[in-house]
This record gives structure tokens, C-alpha cells and sequence, in this order.
């Protein structure tokens, strides 16, 4: 009996000295972190839980080669685009790993915009690269970028397609291993002779098509900007042509 009397006195004893402490026995203890992990679950910020996809965030990636040489040429008219949402938003560009980036603010949406260094046959490495670094959702990329098959200033926005030999998606749907991602083509028309393809989309604007152009880019910069606040769906139904 006094054996017993003396153990329960042990007990009492160390859980006494335990909670004197701050200690539990491990069982508690388990416990206890269990409901710490789920309290932290419960007051993560989106930012911590997981670094999730920030759905408010869209990547716009216009399609082009770098230098002064390519310019003015039909295949950059994804550069051309972005430089005059640039403009008329008054920012600033900055040159970055892979590419120049801006961000746009609009409407409590994030626009990111994109013109690759990586020269037009490479432009999926920047684009995976930027996606993954922003945490940006696949179907919040919007790439711009050319196409022979459209007459010349209309539009035709899709969520998804092949390249269309087109070698700058072509790349990107390598890189994302999809070719699921929304994209604009912009139509410059096919009026070059057999065998003169590349020196037609690597030659100027003609003074004709530099006076449509006055139209069609503010045009792109409100289908681009529609696409972040009222989505593909209703993008496609007003812009496409």
C-alpha cells in the first residue's frame, strides 16, 4: 500500500513539474501540435498556403525578335502591341531574366506583360519561366503574336489550338507540353509570292497597313484588357473577327 501511496506521489509529482513547464506527456503533445498545425491552416494567407496560383494575375506575352533590325516587322507585331499598352498606360519597361517585363494595374487585376529576349523560335522558354515564377494559371496566359492565315488587322482569340506553324507557339506548347493556352493572332494576311514567306514576315509595314494599324492596336490593347476583367469567353465574342 505504501508503495502504491509513494508511485501515485511520483505521478502527481511530475505532472505537476510537467505543466509547471509548459511540458505535456507525448500523447497530449500530440494533440496539442495537431491543433496548432489546423489553427495555422485556418490563418494561412493565400500568398503562404502552398504558394497557390493568384488567379487575378494574367500573363501577356507578345510574340517578337529583339533588335532594332525587327522592329517595325510583321512578325513583331506582339512587341508592337505590348510597347503601346506600355505607352498608354505610361510604364515602364524593365529588362529582366529572359525578357522586358511591365506590370499593368487594372481594375484590381495584374497584368504582366512580356516580350521574350529569347528571339521569336525560343519564346517558350521565357514564357514557362515567367508562368511558373508569378504563379500564374495557365488559363490566365494570353500570348499575342502573328498569323499569315488571318487578313491583315482582324482577330482571332482562342483558349486553345496548334501552332499553325507558327514557331514561336510552336515552342510554347513544347515548354508547357500543351498546346491549351489561350493566345490572339493577329492577322497580317498572306499577300507574298511562293518561296517569300520569311522575307514577307520579317519585312515592314507598308504605308497602308501602318494607317490600319492606327485602329487595330488600340483595338488589341482593349481585347487584351477585356480578357483580364470579363474573360475568354466574352473576349472572343466581342473581338473576333
Amino acid at each position: 500500500m505504501l508503495f502504491l501511496f509513494l508511485q501515485n506521489q511520483h505521478k502527481t509529482m511530475l505532472s505537476f513539474v510537467r505543466k509547471l513547464l509548459g511540458l505535456q506527456n507525448p500523447a497530449a503533445n500530440n494533440v496539442s501540435l495537431e491543433i496548432e498545425k489546423q489553427t495555422a491552416a485556418q490563418t494561412q494567407t493565400p500568398a503562404t498556403k502552398n504558394r497557390s496560383l493568384d488567379m487575378k494575375k494574367f500573363l501577356i506575352a507578345g510574340l517578337g525578335n529583339i533588335g532594332p533590325a525587327y522592329k517595325n516587322t510583321r512578325h513583331n507585331i506582339g512587341f508592337r502591341v505590348l510597347d503601346a499598352l506600355a505607352k498608354q498606360a505610361d510604364l515602364s519597361w524593365e529588362t529582366v531574366k529572359l525578357g522586358d517585363i511591365t506590370t499593368h494595374k487594372k481594375k484590381g487585376r495584374t497584368l504582366i506583360l512580356l516580350k521574350p529576349s529569347t528571339f521569336m523560335n525560343l519564346s517558350g522558354k521565357a514564357v514557362k519561366y515567367w508562368m511558373e515564377k508569378e504563379n500564374i494559371p495557365l488559363e490566365n496566359l494570353l500570348v499575342v503574336t502573328d498569323d499569315l492565315n488571318l487578313p491583315f488587322g482582324t482577330f482571332r482569340i482562342k483558349g486553345k489550338g496548334s501552332s499553325g506553324g507558327h514557331n514561336g507557339l510552336k515552342d510554347i506548347q513544347e515548354m508547357l507540353s500543351t498546346g491549351k493556352y489561350p493566345r490572339f493572332r493577329f492577322g497580317i494576311s498572306d499577300a507574298f509570292s511562293k518561296g517569300k514567306q520569311v522575307d514577307y514576315v520579317l519585312g515592314e509595314w507598308t504605308p497602308q497597313e501602318e494607317s490600319l494599324l492606327i485602329t487595330q492596336i488600340p483595338k488589341s490593347i482593349e481585347a487584351i484588357e477585356s480578357f483580364a476583367l470579363a474573360g475568354l469567353d466574352n473576349t472572343m465574342n466581342s473581338f473576333n473577327g
